[in-house]
């Protein structure tokens, strides 16, 4: 984590307020990727997840977009509310599970509501590159829908369409137009409320590995029952710190996570749901059962999400001890 100073706030559409962030002492930031978020902190509320939306080119600001939620865990209102500019606040480094493969004929993105923010550095990418991309990016108003002036000149050209569905999704997108059949060379990219991002994983469930890549604000209702009714049945694993040694129980009921904070052991989390990433930890041995909406099939060959994963047998986590716990010749000067 670092600081970084509120450099503007600007009101971007309804409920929506984009927080311009620069190095305090007017250094270049980290570089990132379009589609990588940042975790944000606001003392007195919990780390939240922002994605980046302005061009990854730029390496003097990071622009986030926030949704005020009145019934969430306090990081939105927390923001819209106690955040002012020149303010000092914390962040990370940019984090990114949502990237473009650039290698694709056809990019084809859906955005639905604050689901635009991580689609608009994409957008700001390919066209930086000259590929061959639409968005359709829906809401419920013109009120609602944040950088329209970002995405006037697109508009106009036919790269962007705008649907607005006055609360109703059937008089919005219609997702069978748009996606139709899968389309040798396009890769699809979205991000959206439930409805919308249950709407398109069942309409592309048989499109080519790989060419699918969507970004979850929260995980979807019924693989969260799932969930919660795996944690419930699975058989108890153990879980050794390969830096320590030691050795705990995971009981069925108990995610990793509870378990090692138990124990005394930090944990980062924020969503706690398997869709932000936060709790990645690299595994040396075992066999987890992935739970999580985050990790492509390659990572998790190496990570898990301690926040929802269960596994079989013993799984060996290479997870970072606090300073004061770790042995005497792995301490870092």
């Amino acid at each position: 984590m670092f600081e970084v100073r509120v450099r503007a706030i600007v009101n971007e559409a309804l409920r929506i307020n984009t927080f311009e962030l620069v190095d305090p002492h007017g250094r270049e930031l980290p570089p990132f990727e379009a589609g990588s978020h940042i975790d944000v902190t606001v003392p007195g509320t919990p780390m939240r997840q922002y994605s980046l939306c302005n061009d990854p080119r730029e390496r003097m600001r990071y622009l986030i977009a926030v949704l005020r939620l009145d019934d969430g865990r306090g990081g939105s209102k927390a923001m819209h509310n106690a955040v002012r500019a020149g303010d000092v606040i914390e962040i990370s480094s940019p984090h990114n599970h949502f990237a473009l493969d650039e290698r694709a004929r056809r990019h084809l993105l859906i955005a639905g509501g604050i689901g635009i923010t991580p689609i608009m550095a994409m957008v700001e990418r390919l066209t930086t590159i000259g590929a061959d991309f639409t968005l359709h990016y829906c809401a419920r108003s013109p009120e609602h829908m944040a950088f329209k002036d970002r995405l006037a000149a697109l508009k106009n050209a036919g790269r962007v369409v705008y649907y607005y569905d006055g609360g109703d999704p059937a008089r919005g997108l219609q997702v069978a137009d748009v996606l139709g059949a899968a389309e040798e060379g396009t890769h699809l990219y979205y991000c959206g409320p439930a409805g919308l991002m249950e709407a398109i994983a069942l309409r592309t469930a048989d499109w080519p590995t790989g060419t699918v890549h969507r970004e979850y604000f929260a995980p979807p209702p019924l693989s969260s029952s799932l969930r919660a009714a795996a944690v419930e049945e699975t058989e108890e694993f153990s879980v050794r710190l390969a830096r320590s040694g030691n050795v705990y129980k995971v009981p069925r009921g108990m995610s990793i996570v509870e378990v090692l904070r138990g124990e005394g052991i930090a944990c980062n989390t924020s969503c706690e749901a398997g869709v932000c990433g936060t709790c990645r930890t690299r595994y040396l041995e075992g066999t987890p059962e992935h739970r999580d909406f985050v990790l492509s099939d390659e990572e998790r060959r190496e990570y898990v999400m301690i926040c929802c994963a269960r596994a079989s047998g013993t799984l060996v986590l290479d997870l970072p001890l606090a300073p004061e716990a770790e042995p005497a010749d792995e301490r870092r000067p």
